[in-house]
C-alpha cells in the first residue's frame, strides 16, 4: 500500500493502527454479526463503545468528575452559535486570532455584545496577543487555542479569571498537555487529531451545564444532550467509535507527554529549517506565536510556490497548498504524521530551495 505524507489541514492524516483495527472490526464488530456503521445507538454494543470512548478521553485528557463529555455534531462552526444562544445573556469577551475567531465572534453577536478584548488582526494574524487580562464582568470569555490558517498557536493559555472560559481547541486538541480545569467549555471538531470529521467533542462544567439556556430547540440544548448521553438524536457512531480508538492509541504511545514530545520535534525540525533559509522560507507567524500543529510560510514569488507544491506531488507528498483565503504553503503535522515524513519534507525544502535560489 502506498500512502501518501498527508499535510492536509483537515479532514487529517490518522494514526494507522487506528485505521487498521477499524478495518479488521469493519465488518463484523466484535463478532456483533454487523459494523459499527450499521449499529443501532440504542444498542448494548454501542453503549459499551460510548463509554469506552468517554473513558478512554477521560483518562488521556484527566477531566475531572466535574464535567461533562459530549458527542454532537455540527461542527466546532454549530458551537460558535450554540455557546452563546445558552451562555450570552449580557457580554461576552472574545479574543480574535484568526478566521475562526472572527466567524465565532460573527456568530456570537447575533445573541448579545461582544467585547472583543484583543486582536491580531490589524497585523494578519500573525502573533497571539500577550500579557491579557480577561473581563471578569462577561458572561464568558472565548479564545481559539490554535489558527490553521495563519499558523499561530496559544503556547501558554490565559488564565480563567472570574468568568467562564471557552476554547476552541478543534485543531491542536489532543496534541499536548493542558489543564482542563483553566477551562468551563472544550470543545473541538475531531477532524484534526481526535478522530475524523463528523463528530464535535464538547467537554463542559457540569455546573454550566445545569445553568444552560432550557427555553432554545431540543436540539440547542446541552442539558438535553449530557442528560441523554449524547443520544438525544442519533449520533455519529462510527466517528465516537473512531474517537475511541484514537484516545486508546495515544495512551499506548505514552500519553499526551509521549505526544506533545514527538510534536515539538517535528516543529523544531520544520522552523530550523525554514530559519536556516529565511530569505527563501519566509514564515507568516511570529516566533513567539508559532504552532506546532500547522505551520505556515511564503517563497520569493507566487511562481516558486506554484514549482513547489507540483514537486511535491511527485514526493508523495499532499495537502501543502495554504488556505485559498491567503495562499502560500502550509504544513500541517498533526499527531499521526510521523517525524520520518517531517525529515523527508524538510530534506526536500533543503534541496528546492538550493536549486531556486
Amino acid at each position: 500500500m502506498n500512502r501518501k505524507y498527508n499535510f492536509s489541514a483537515g479532514p487529517a492524516t490518522l494514526p494507522l493502527p487506528v485505521l487498521e483495527e477499524a478495518k479488521q472490526q469493519l465488518l463484523n464488530y466484535k463478532n456483533a454479526g454487523m459494523s459499527v456503521l450499521e449499529m443501532s445507538h440504542r444498542s448494548k454494543d454501542f453503549i459499551t463503545i460510548l463509554e469506552e470512548t468517554k473513558t478512554a478521553l477521560t483518562k488521556v485528557l484527566s477531566i475531572p468528575d466535574n464535567y461533562d463529555v459530549m458527542f454532537l455534531t455540527g461542527g466546532a462552526s454549530t458551537q460558535f452559535a450554540t455557546l452563546p444562544m445558552n451562555f450570552l445573556k449580557n457580554s461576552a469577551g472574545y479574543i480574535n486570532t484568526g478566521s475562526w475567531s472572527k466567524k465565532a465572534i460573527k456568530e456570537a453577536k447575533l445573541f448579545g455584545n461582544v467585547n472583543v478584548v484583543a486582536s491580531s488582526e490589524e497585523q494578519n494574524f500573525n502573533y497571539i496577543p500577550q500579557d491579557i487580562s480577561l473581563p471578569g464582568d462577561v458572561d464568558y470569555n472565548h479564545i481559539t487555542s490554535n489558527n490553521t490558517i495563519f499558523g499561530t498557536q496559544w503556547l501558554q493559555f490565559p488564565q480563567r479569571g472570574e468568568s467562564p472560559l471557552f476554547v476552541d481547541m478543534s485543531s491542536d486538541i489532543l496534541s499536548r498537555k493542558f489543564d482542563i480545569q483553566n477551562f468551563d467549555v472544550v470543545y473541538a471538531g475531531a477532524q484534526k487529531n481526535a478522530g475524523p470529521a463528523g463528530v464535535t467533542i464538547v467537554i463542559m462544567r457540569k455546573d454550566l451545564t445545569e445553568k444552560s439556556n432550557t427555553s432554545l430547540p431540543s436540539m440547542f440544548q446541552y442539558k438535553i444532550h449530557a442528560d441523554k448521553d449524547s443520544c438525544y438524536n442519533t449520533p455519529p457512531v462510527f466517528q465516537i467509535y473512531l474517537v475511541g480508538l484514537i484516545a486508546k492509541w495515544i495512551e499506548s504511545e505514552g500519553g499526551l507527554e509521549t505526544i506533545e514530545k514527538r510534536n515539538r520535534q517535528k516543529g523544531e525540525l520544520l522552523y530550523q529549517t525554514m530559519d536556516e533559509r529565511s530569505s527563501f522560507y519566509t514564515g507568516t507567524a511570529k516566533k513567539d506565536s508559532r504552532s506546532f500543529m500547522n505551520v505556515t510560510f511564503r517563497l520569493p514569488s507566487e511562481e516558486l510556490e506554484k514549482k513547489f507544491l507540483q514537486e511535491t506531488e511527485t514526493k508523495s507528498f499532499s495537502g501543502l497548498k495554504g488556505h485559498r483565503s491567503v495562499g502560500g504553503i502550509r504544513v500541517s503535522m498533526y499527531n499521526a504524521m510521523s517525524l520520518e515524513g517531517i525529515e523527508k519534507l524538510t530534506e526536500f525544502m533543503k534541496d528546492f530551495a538550493q536549486q531556486n535560489s
